[in-house]
């Protein structure tokens, strides 16, 4: 299996992982979401098929956003004198396995590469958090992999806002 970066000039191979948003956003989104330097979007390849894809965008955590008793976990993770009113995120904007591969574990693994590639190579910019607006369905496959719910301060529809802390990947 291999993880490249979508390109523009990547020829896009079919991908049907069940979900129509999932599947439009990688074959009609992904290349204009980079153009506009909106989001990046990767690929897990096994030779001429796309198994998974994924796409991160930068976000944060705003104490605006989450309910106070989630607030007050969050800022426990830092000295007081470091206590702002947002800090920095990645966002994993879309994440979807391909159907051929589903309950395989593939989900398990991409989501460790992931974590592993953000905490070793962040780029050019520092960040704490990982954030995902889960999908209702999806939310146990996110807590098995370390994320906990956040509680919005207003409605969100049909997903679940979540956040993993980066730094815990480096916890025994």
């Amino acid at each position: 299996m291999e993880l490249i970066q979508l390109t523009s000039d990547y020829e896009m191979k079919p991908f049907d992982c069940g979900d129509a948003a999932l599947n439009g956003f990688l074959c009609n989104d992904a290349k204009l979401f980079m153009k506009s330097r909106l989001a990046k979007t990767y690929l897990f390849c096994e030779g001429d098929q796309i198994i998974g894809y994924f796409c991160l965008l930068n976000d944060k955590l705003s104490r605006q956003e989450v309910a106070n008793s989630d607030w007050r976990k969050i800022k426990k993770l830092f000295p007081h004198a470091k206590h702002f009113g947002s800090y920095p995120a990645v966002k994993l904007g879309r994440f979807a396995i391909s159907n051929l591969y589903h309950n395989q574990g593939l989900g398990k693994h991409m989501m460790f590469v992931i974590k592993q590639s953000l905490l070793q190579d962040p780029g050019y910019s520092q960040f704490r958090f990982l954030t995902v607006d889960a999908y209702l369905t999806a939310v146990p496959f996110y807590e098995r992999n370390g994320f906990k719910k956040l509680t919005p301060t207003k409605e969100q529809g049909d997903t679940q806002a979540m956040y993993f802390d980066i730094l815990s990947v480096l916890e025994p």
